[in-house]
């Protein structure tokens, strides 16, 4: 081989194919590894036949064949699989040299590895990448974070591979350490929630109004034609359409029992972890986990009863908009959820994050790509310090505009005993945001109560108070701390 590749990349599963054909197609000359060397031989023969793509029989084969400073991205499986490959990888780099990770890490284990390579003079990036197996091919969304010193030489191969919205490239540095993987477990968890707001919707529209598949699926693409125009509204107009080979709809024989691989629950508990109520998510989640219990379900529902009064339903066309527009308001309250969980990283973090520009690289090739995100961008480019969606004008008269129906859709759920989850519970945290004063006083006095716990009082912040509610309690009081 007299040219040496630009980059290699480990792991030729679907995606892994089809990100290397996409950087051929870009001009990268790209080095192939798989642990079953014979997967390599196969996609040689095959694929990538009459490309400039080459192969590596070993790992040592492969770095032999890489320009310097040396670019290697993996895409395996998350977890121990990535730590063993570094293993074997770094005796066989040196200094300045680059590790990709391109799975769906958990971001911890990210900032720790940029950390253990750097301190061995090796550059680790820490990238999401999202699209599925056609946005490998004909452009991703990439979102890259680790060590910035490694950008420079990766820069060029990630923006033109990667998806372009209003021609600029669905792809920028995110930040340091594990800003990468965070964004695009963030990206993941707003997907569970878009999911299960669709869901709802078709609920509604299946059990509600009675509607067959076919008028579901002629609603969803005129919806698409406007503010809901997305990638996930699009696929499910056809999914909802499509026939079986014996002319039945093949969604209604699909099990209601929803898998997941991690990412929606990670999002969830890291709300939890920096104290930032993300609750359509954590109910995407949740609803998940209920559908797997299909078989305690099936017996629930033979003896647990439902409403007995249901309501009267609007025209059936207002009660369709009613859902077009609770499904967009809600939408609107699980992005700024998502940007407020990204805002408290990033404080916790000290990562530099650009929000704008992370809806931007959002815009395209991902799975949650939608015209929604264009506002999103412009919100934080009118104010880059905006510390939530909601307040921004656009999507402050946007729910404004939306909650009637959001509030006659939930109620009309509700008495229907059609379960509502995220619509629901955005909803609520849009009542509970908007609030001047919450209940929460009182959880404070029973805290103070039973554990001595203290309090606050409104005119007196800052100072912790404990009263002896009992008169035999004694006047000791906890420590406080934030748990």
């Amino acid at each position: 081989m007299s040219e040496k590749a630009d980059i290699a990349l480990i792991g030729l599963a679907v995606m892994g194919q089809n990100l290397i054909l996409n950087m051929n197609d870009h001009g990268f000359t790209v080095c192939a590894y798989n642990r079953t060397t014979e997967k390599v031989d196969a996609f040689l023969a095959n694929e990538a036949k009459g490309t400039k793509v080459v192969g590596a029989k070993s790992l040592e084969d492969m770095v032999s064949k890489l320009k310097k400073p040396r670019r290697v991205m993996m895409l395996v499986k998350a977890g121990q699989a990535v730590d063993d490959f570094i293993e074997k990888l770094v005796p066989l780099l040196e200094k300045g040299d680059i590790i990709i990770d391109g799975g769906n890490s958990e971001y911890h284990d990210t900032e720790r590895r940029t950390k253990a390579l750097h301190e061995k003079g090796l550059l680790f990036i820490g990238t999401g990448v999202s699209g599925g197996e056609d946005g490998a091919r004909y452009g991703p969304s990439l979102m890259p974070g680790g060590d910035k010193g490694a950008w420079p030489h990766v820069k060029d191969i990630f923006q033109g591979i990667a998806a372009k919205a209003n021609g600029e490239p669905c792809c920028d540095w995110v930040g340091d350490g594990g800003a990468g993987h965070f964004v695009k477990m963030v990206h993941n968890g707003i997907e569970y929630g878009d999911m299960q707001l669709i869901c709802e919707a078709y609920d509604l529209m299946r059990l509600a109004l009675k509607m067959d598949h076919q008028e579901m699926s002629d609603v969803l693409a005129e919806w698409n034609k406007g503010e809901l125009d997305s990638f996930l509204i699009e696929i499910t107009r056809d999914i909802l359409k499509f026939k079986d080979k014996d002319g039945s709809y093949l969604v209604e024989k699909i099990l209601d029992s929803a898998g997941q691989k991690g990412t929606g629950k990670w999002t969830a508990i890291a709300a939890l972890e920096y104290g930032m109520p993300v609750t359509l998510i954590g109910e995407a989640v949740f609803a998940r986990c209920l559908s797997s219990l299909k078989a305690e379900r099936v017996e629930a529902s033979k003896l647990l009863s439902g409403p007995i009064k249901k309501p009267i339903l609007k025209d059936k066309a207002l009660f369709l908009e009613d859902i077009r527009q609770a499904l967009y308001a809600s939408k609107i309250v699980s992005y700024a959820q998502g940007f407020m969980l990204l805002r408290e990283a990033a404080k916790v973090h000290n990562w530099d994050l650009n929000y704008g520009a992370i809806a931007l690289m959002w815009r395209g090739g991902c799975i949650i790509r939608s015209v929604f995100l264009g506002n999103i961008k412009a919100a934080f480019d009118k104010n880059p310090s905006l510390p939530n969606l909601l307040l921004d004008d656009f999507f402050k008269s946007a729910v404004e505009r939306c909650q009637n129906s959001w509030r006659d859709v939930v109620s009309a759920a509700v008495q229907l005993g059609i379960p509502t989850p995220t619509f629901s519970t955005a909803l609520a945290f849009y009542d509970g945001y908007r609030s001047p004063r919450l209940p929460a006083n009182l959880i404070q006095a029973q805290r103070d109560y039973f554990g001595a716990h203290t309090y606050e009082l409104v005119n007196q912040p800052g100072k912790f108070i404990h009263t002896n509610w009992t008169g035999h309690g004694g006047n000791v009081s906890a420590s406080t701390y934030q748990a």
